[in-house]
């Protein structure tokens, strides 16, 4: 109540105390009720009693009837009435006070038996509920205490593994683990009793009462005390042994030839790529083709030729398995031999001549006549260091056709300098010089275009060859090859000749363009001497400003060794030519030695642009290249040399590039390695 709500009621109840005192005949029954509405009010404070007895002294009797407080009968009459109404107004209040306290206690009373039997008739059903879904769960559930001794289990628990409930109920945790189990589950286990983790799950074998092997899915839960000690354990176990199973099955034949039951080549790149992830110093590797397999299908047919490999990879199989090495069918009429953890290549020459004898045996096939058969092996033999699985399998296939080769029935020993030669050689010689004296070269121009103005400033010259028989043959299958031999100082000059030639065109046609063409200059031209004097002479010749011809050459070339390099750079510079480094950031260049070589421009390797490609550098990888693309630039700029972006592909990265200050570009924005006559029209249409 407010505060006039307050005196108002309080005014009504003196009032009514004032007409008690005299009224005739006099009742202090209305003090009474006055008492008990004061409690009803909540006027309850300890102070408020006394307050309201002490307003019924001499002043209360002079303010009510004043005329007859002199008459001293009529004042003790007064007197004695305004003490009943105390002592009634004080019963009242305090029985009120009484009454209200013991309904409180009962509605207390009532709302805690209501709770408690609530509370209790939770908990059973909970309990129900809990035994409901124990009983009838079709997944195993047990419990345990901490020292492993089983307190209860479900049927379909005892069930899985066999034993009754009440046999589980005697039988300690420990007892059902399975001897092989993977390393660490028990430590896991023990991780949990001790309150280190409230659970875990694992795919886990048990024994089951006949010792059979149970496969399932465990899920163990820690339940603690109010104090969070470790109480108990929750087993829920599901029964995976069929799925299990199959997965061991699907795994098989994913990993196995259906027609021989070896090892097929997945598993057999599986164990040799695990041979270079191990601690094993040396690998060798057994290929083996069966000689005129083919006839053997063409003349009997594919039956007795599956019936053949059949036998054929039983035998090998058994000829190495002492030795423990894996056998597989690659596909076809090819198998393979790994030779785990070599001792040498006398190990491997012996597995192969153990395959070869294996295989020479006749072979009957029902009603057909011995079938006799031989095989070509090639082997490699090496040290894990140093080399890769692929590497390894390519010199086993290259030794195989040696094998084959060389009168089949036999094995070959790979021979890196036999392999490289061979392959280096028959490529050049048969092909490269004649190519280049038919004219089966030609070039394409990519262009080179300023990032800030978008024109084009420059172009790169590449060779393309025009093979009669395999078409366009890019110049990463060929370029390596002529440099090995030597080839690629004809080569290169004349690609020098022909872009200057044209350079020259372009110059005379678009003299204000200044177009630039770049030229990449290999090692061994950069080696070669005399290249200053070839490189004058060209430009003599054509008539292109020395300025407006960029040799382009690797990090490698100008690299201080021999020496000649840097004589040669010089020279070149003397010359007005401009110098640039190509797929800079890919080698070991000493940055701090670029100052003193006589370069104009830096051309940024293409492994930087690319993580640039979306524009996103949200990723660390991007981020990590943006850093090292702006110091590129800013460090190429600082000694006053020009940056080219390679394999600029998306406008994110031109725009990208342009705002860290690169100059120019280069990539399939920009337009692809194209012909002469595009860049002559494109020239036009801009001039």
């Amino acid at each position: 109540m407010s505060q006039a709500e307050i005196e108002r009621m309080l005014h009504d109840h003196t009032v009514l105390l004032a007409e008690t005192l005299v009224s005739e005949p006099f009742t202090s029954a209305p003090a009474h009720a006055v008492g008990r509405a004061l409690v009803d009010a909540h006027l309850t404070a300890p102070e408020f009693l006394d307050r309201t007895l002490l307003t019924f002294g001499r002043l209360f009797l002079e303010l009510v009837v004043p005329e007859v407080t002199a008459e001293r009968e009529a004042a003790r009459k007064y007197a004695d009435r305004a003490i009943a109404m105390q002592a009634a107004l004080a019963a009242g209040y305090a029985r009120a006070l009484r009454d209200r306290t013991f309904t409180q206690q009962e509605r207390i009373s009532r709302a805690v038996w209501s709770a408690r039997n609530q509370a209790e008739q939770d908990l059973r059903d909970s309990e129900a509920r809990f035994r409901a879904v124990f009983a009838g769960a079709g997944i195993g559930i047990g419990m345990a205490d901490m020292d492993g001794r089983i307190i209860d289990v479900n049927q379909a628990f005892a069930d899985m593994l066999g034993y009754s409930v009440e046999e589980l109920r005697e039988i300690n945790v420990a007892t059902l683990f399975y001897p092989e189990d993977a390393p660490g589950m028990w430590d896991t286990y023990k991780e949990m009793i001790e309150g280190k983790r409230d659970g875990t799950r694992v795919e886990k074998r048990y024994y089951r009462k006949d010792r059979s092997i149970l496969w399932t899915d465990l899920s163990v839960s820690l339940i603690r005390d109010e104090d969070g000690q470790p109480r108990f354990t929750v087993a829920m176990v599901e029964d995976i042994t069929d799925r299990y199973e199959l997965q061991e099955r699907l795994r098989f034949q994913a990993l196995h030839d259906p027609l021989t039951g070896l090892p097929n080549r997945t598993l057999f790149f599986e164990r040799l790529a695990a041979v270079f992830d191990g601690v094993a110093s040396r690998v060798g590797v057994c290929f083996l083709d069966l000689d005129g397999f083919k006839a053997v299908n063409d003349s009997l047919g594919h039956y007795v030729g599956d019936e053949l490999l059949v036998v054929v990879a039983r035998r090998l199989a058994a000829s190495v398995s002492a030795r423990g090495h894996l056998v597989a069918r690659m596909g076809g009429d090819e198998f393979v031999i790994l030779v785990e953890d070599s001792t040498g290549t006398d190990a491997a020459i012996e597995v192969a001549d153990a395959a070869l004898r294996a295989v020479a045996e006749p072979v009957k096939i029902e009603s057909h006549q011995p079938l006799s058969v031989t095989a070509s092996i090639g082997i490699v033999e090496r040290e894990v260091e140093g080399t890769s699985p692929t590497e390894v399998m390519k010199a086993a296939d290259t030794t195989l056709y040696w094998a084959k080769a060389d009168g089949r029935g036999q094995w070959a020993l790979f021979d890196p300098v036999r392999g490289a030669h061979q392959l280096a050689r028959a490529a050049l010689a048969a092909a490269l010089p004649g190519a280049l004296d038919r004219g089966e070269f030609t070039l394409e121009y990519q262009p080179i275009v300023g990032l800030e103005s978008r024109r084009l400033r420059a172009v790169e010259a590449l060779v393309r060859w025009r093979h009669p028989e395999l078409g366009m043959v890019p110049p990463d299958r060929f370029i390596g090859l002529a440099e090995e031999t030597g080839m690629i100082v004809r080569l290169g000059r004349w690609v020098l000749e022909q872009a200057c030639i044209q350079g020259a065109e372009w110059h005379r046609e678009f003299p204000d363009a200044s177009l630039v063409v770049s030229v990449n200059l290999a090692v061994r031209q950069a080696n070669a001497p005399g290249i200053v004097e070839e490189v004058a002479s060209v430009l003599e010749r054509t008539g292109l400003p020395a300025g407006q011809l960029q040799l382009e050459l690797t990090e490698s070339a100008v690299m201080p060794t021999a020496g000649e390099p840097v004589r040669s750079l010089r020279g070149l510079a003397a010359t007005g030519v401009r110098i640039a480094i190509d797929d800079f950031g890919t080698g070991y260049s000493n940055l701090a030695y670029l100052r003193r070589l006589p370069i104009h421009s830096l051309k940024l390797a293409g492994p930087f642009i690319e993580e640039l490609r979306s524009g996103d550098l949200g990723d660390s990888a991007s981020k990590a290249d943006e850093r090292i693309v702006d110091a590129l630039v800013r460090l190429a700029h600082a000694l006053g040399l020009t940056v080219t972006a390679e394999a600029v592909e998306t406008a994110q990265q031109a725009e990208l590039l342009r705002a860290l200050d690169c100059d120019t570009g280069q990539g399939l924005l920009f337009g692809g390695a194209t012909s002469a006559d595009d860049i002559t029209a494109r020239l036009r249409s801009t001039r």
